[in-house]
């Protein structure tokens, strides 16, 4: 979604256009006829005045409201408070100058500053909204009404109002409203807002529905799971809506540094104005002096960029679909070093693939024995093995015989099929040959005699290799937790890359594993623990930063979680690590080159080596710089 300008901000535009146009015209004007004296006499420094106001009233009429209304609320000391003290402060002794016959200056400053100031403001407020969206374009999954149906008919109603186990109805070009599983119709769901995903999903009776998607071709009727605060859509809106509350320790020292630095400069320019003044009894001189030190000490670069910063950090993440909770978790991930993974869903495609079949040449015909054997079944492995059948599978009244803990037996009166693990071949003294490697293998036997095997296993996933390689490039170590035995882990642990793994470990066993590498690590270091489903939950919170994979349609994930990889791809956590990154270089380069900048300009505001003009760049040019250098975070990135 491309930002565009709003009516207000247009309205802002054309009076800041307004202004710079007569501003810049008013001061030619001035420095080349000197309107002072077109006048002449005593009162000749009125028309500029009058001409200057009408400059300073155009641009600057909010500020001044904003700093009364701030003043009258007690919160006196900020940036507004700043520039008016300042800006009146330069008119008042533009004023005693003229009335003392002596030439005005002033003015013309006055009215850059505030000029200069709303220009900033508005890069500030265009390259916030700017980063918001890439937030708020989530908003749109946001469902409008809900079609129950009450005593056979449908009636319109907020979802909030939809209890579980109604029945919806969600017509084409409708979003889904509550997450539920269809019952009746059949159609294809979009789920690009929530998953990323282009590829429409197919959706028909008895498959789970969630909030948020669009239904695209057909009325489906949905049996409500979950109440609408409970319900995806509603979770990931939460999660957005609530991440510029969780602050990242760079913006709460800087909100906190503002606090009293602002005080501290406006006394500090109150003695600049009084000591040297009484001392000289030169007060125009050094009251100057004290205005443009109230200038450039204004901390609004700082108090700006640095949260735009971070703001525009968590916007460049959700434009991939990737949902951080807060700039805190920013600034951790840019010091992530520790990345410890979940192994089924999370490295492997958890699910199971045929990988071999031996004899190779006889491929076909093993899994189609197999298949027969297989069909009736429910278990993942059965479902492999009919999935990586291509042809027909064969129902010529194929009696199916369930032995438990072995395998299947399928008859047919003439042929009798054997499809199991090695006891199931050694009770029906079949001999069978001895295969290498991991994964579940599943001998099959036709007629008392061996015909092949087939090996099944989690496979992982296409992109596990070169995200874990890239971790590894960082100079980061990178582990693997899992239930499986220890051959299967060592197997998948060589495949992936890791640097480390563990096998054979309980839920229980995964959080007690990351407390052990959370108390051995560095201060300095921070652990990331990546995984999916309810199992991985209690790890997810116990890390220093918790990454699920998969959020959408996981409540444990959602609520865990300190991010979210909602397209359930492992590339997501390197191109996170370099949002996280460039966002903490730009909010260092930010931080630098405001302070060194404008200690440089109140060093020589002090000393009377600049003018206002100068002050004018130490606070608004600084701010507009660094608002831009924050820009650079929402940028387009390489996945």
């Amino acid at each position: 979604m491309k930002y565009k300008l709003g009516k207000k901000e247009k309205r802002n535009l054309i009076r800041i256009v307004f202004a710079l146009c007569a501003f810049i015209a008013l001061f030619t004007a001035d420095k080349c006829i000197n309107l002072a004296s077109a006048v002449g006499g005593k009162l000749g420094w009125l028309l500029p005045f009058f001409l200057y106001l009408a400059v300073y009233i155009a641009i600057g009429c909010d500020v001044l409201w904003r700093a009364v209304r701030n003043i009258l609320r007690g919160q006196i000391f900020d940036e507004n408070f700043l520039m008016c003290v300042a800006t009146l402060g330069a008119f008042a002794l533009a004023i005693t100058r003229g009335v003392n016959g002596l030439e005005t200056e002033g003015f013309d400053e006055a009215c850059a500053v505030l000029l200069f100031y709303q220009a900033g403001e508005f890069f500030q407020n265009y390259a916030t909204n700017k980063s918001r969206v890439s937030i708020s374009s989530l908003m749109d999954i946001r469902p409008d009404h809900a079609n129950v149906i009450r005593d056979g008919d449908a009636i319109t109603v907020d979802p909030s109002e939809v209890k579980i186990g109604e029945i919806i109805l969600v017509n084409p070009g409708e979003k889904v409203p509550l997450d539920g599983i269809c019952v009746k119709g059949k159609s294809a769901l979009d789920t690009k807002a929530l998953t990323g995903e282009s590829v429409p999903a197919e959706v028909e009776a008895g498959m789970s529905v969630i909030s948020g998607a669009v239904n695209l071709t057909s009325q489906i009727e949905v049996e409500v799971k979950s109440e609408f605060y409970d319900s995806t859509v509603s979770k990931i809106l939460e999660l957005v809506e609530n991440a510029s509350d969780k602050k990242s320790k760079t913006e709460s020292f800087i909100t906190k540094f503002a606090k009293y630095y602002t005080p501290a400069v406006v006394f500090l320019a109150l003695a600049l104005a009084i000591i040297p003044g009484a001392v000289t009894g030169n007060w125009t001189l050094w009251t100057y002096r004290a205005l443009n030190f109230l200038v450039v000490s204004c901390p609004c670069a700082l108090v700006i960029s640095i949260p735009l910063s971070f703001f525009a950090g968590i916007g460049a993440a959700s434009k991939y679909h990737i949902l951080i909770k807060g700039s805190n978790y920013l600034e951790q991930l840019d010091k992530a070093n520790i990345f410890v993974f979940d192994k089924t869903g999370t490295l492997t495609k958890g699910a199971f693939e045929v990988i071999d079949v031996q004899p190779a040449c006889d491929r076909e015909e093993i899994l189609r024995l197999a298949a027969i054997a297989e069909k009736d079944s429910s278990h993942p492995i059965a479902k492999s093995i009919a999935e990586a059948y291509a042809g027909e599978i064969d129902d010529n009244g194929y009696v199916l015989t369930d032995i438990s803990g072995r395998g299947i037996s399928a008859t047919d009166g003439n042929d009798t099929i054997l499809c199991g693990n090695e006891k199931l071949m050694r009770e029906n003294g079949i001999e069978f040959p001895e295969i290498s490697g991991t994964g579940t293998r599943v001998h099959v036997a036709l007629n008392g005699k061996y015909v092949g095997t087939v090996t099944i296993a989690d496979t992982l996933k296409e992109e596990t290799t070169d995200v874990i390689g890239r971790l590894n490039a960082l100079g980061a170590k990178t582990v693997m937790l899992t239930g499986d035995n220890e051959e299967v882990a060592a197997e998948i642990a060589r495949q992936a890359g890791v640097t480390q793994y563990k096998a054979s470990l309980l839920p229980q066993d995964k959080v007690t594993e990351v407390e052990r590498m959370l108390a051995q690590k560095n201060k300095t270091e921070t652990l990331c623990f990546t995984g999916d489903g309810i199992n991985d939950a209690p790890v997810l919170m116990r890390s220093d930063i918790g990454i699920a994979m998969g959020g959408v349609g996981s409540d444990a994930a959602i609520e865990a979680a300190d991010i979210v990889l909602m397209k359930d791809d492992l590339r997501g956590l390197p191109l996170a690590k370099r949002i996280a990154r460039k966002t903490m270089r730009v909010v260092r380069e930010n931080i630098v080159f405001s302070l060194l900048v404008k200690a440089a300009i109140l060093v020589l505001s002090a000393l009377g080596i600049t003018n206002m003009w100068v002050a004018v760049f130490g606070d608004v040019g600084v701010a507009v710089i660094a608002i831009l250098n924050a820009m650079r975070v929402n940028s387009k990135y390489k996945i």
